[in-house]
């Protein structure tokens, strides 16, 4: 333990730094979490929320699938202003080659143990009055869920700080190295392990690895309780979330405990800007209304913007980084989410830590190590690349 008593310091205070924290306090280890802002209003409060179980590849879907595990333990636990809700996911097909996409995803899922339902045109409409008529049909996840997510990461300290994790906001970090952490004030924290789970910024403190940030936009209605009944996403989301250049936005939507609704979604790369932008926003808005007619009759009551720390192969960092992206040694990253750093948190901080304890883990973590995204994606983005 290093004489300021913090055996960790993990920089960033957002769900996955929380959920770090937590861990590592839960298994004897005392952090010290350490946040520029407030806690859950980075990438965190840029989130919908969104407990889901994903399927792009098989690395993708082992730990959504263990995530979604261990927030099926936690949910029972957590505190009202959490807002859990168990509304599932109903992928929505505007039509047959959708519909292809709702058989495919069916049957990976199945074959997985994961419990899904394929709806057709009459049960989708059962199930959501509001969506337009013509929708072929649908995929209903019932096991996933939504979460208000900065209260989550919130929650998460609070159980950290009852077993001896110290928390700072605040506090500009201005470099890593393998024994601490420099002040921009100019003073240091020292610590035996470092962790840098700070989403967009991770790579100005880590150079080097494969980060870049995506903006998005969201808005939110005034209450109008079960208006939507589960989270609605078009299937053609991820045509646009897999887009690393273009601009995109897809119908996603969901019901929240307070009958409020939430619609996103927008994705932007290379745009620095946190303002709210009106061309964006309409045509996100434009969208969520082709499959929602009546969205266009609600009040929305707030719009806002977040950046989103994502990798070139859609999965996250959780390990050690070595060499030359430290000053002097090794430091853990746990960073790169996007868009599901809220469901994969607790999964990411149970393999983080796993590696740093020397633990088995429940699923295999070589997917998502640091080293494989340096190795393969270092001429992808370029050396000097810092987010």
């Amino acid at each position: 333990m290093s004489r300021n008593g913090f055996e960790a310091i993990i920089v960033g205070g957002g769900i996955v730094g929380a959920a770090c924290a937590l861990e590592l306090a839960r298994s004897g280890v005392r952090p010290l979490v350490i946040e520029t802002g407030e806690i859950g209003g980075g990438a965190t409060a840029a989130g919908m929320g969104h407990l889901v179980v994903m399927d792009d590849s098989d690395a993708q879907f082992a730990l959504t699938r263990y995530s979604m595990q261990l927030w099926d333990e936690l949910i029972p636990e957590l505190s009202s202003d959490c807002e859990p809700l168990p509304s599932g996911t109903l992928w929505v097909a505007a039509d047959e080659e959708e519909m292809d996409e709702v058989r495919r995803k069916q049957s990976f899922y199945a074959a997985r143990a994961v419990h899904v339902e394929v709806l057709d045109e009459r049960q989708l409409r059962e199930a959501e009055p509001g969506l337009r008529a013509g929708l072929v049909g649908g995929l209903l996840v019932p096991g996933d869920g939504v979460v208000y997510s900065p209260c989550v990461a919130r929650w998460l300290l609070e159980r950290a700080v009852e077993l001896g994790a110290e928390v700072r906001e605040g506090v500009e970090v201005a470099g890593l190295a393998a024994d601490g952490a420099r002040l921009h004030n100019g003073s240091t924290i020292s610590a035996g392990i470092v962790i840098n789970a700070a989403g967009c910024r991770a790579p100005e403190l880590t150079p080097g690895i494969p980060i870049q940030k995506r903006k998005g936009h969201l808005a939110i209605t005034d209450r109008y309780p079960g208006y939507v009944n589960h989270q609605l996403i078009e299937l053609g989301y991820l045509k646009s979330a897999h887009s690393v250049s273009a601009d995109s936005v897809a119908f996603n939507a969901q019901p929240r405990l307070t009958g409020q609704i939430l619609i996103g979604s927008s994705r932007q790369f290379g745009v620095d800007d946190p303002a709210v932008e009106q061309r964006m926003l309409r045509w996100m808005l434009a969208r969520a209304i082709e499959y929602l007619p009546g969205l266009g009759s609600l009040s929305v009551l707030r719009t806002w913007t977040g950046f989103r720390p994502a990798t070139p192969d859609n999965l996250p960092l959780i390990g050690r980084v070595t060499g030359q992206q430290t000053e002097g040694g090794a430091v853990w990253v746990a960073a790169g989410h996007e868009g599901l750093g809220i469901t994969t948190s607790l999964g990411s901080a149970m393999l983080l830590v796993d590696q740093i304890l020397g633990r088995p883990s429940a699923i295999p973590v070589e997917p998502y190590l640091p080293s494989r995204s340096i190795a393969q994606h270092i001429a992808h983005y370029g050396e000097d690349h810092h987010g």
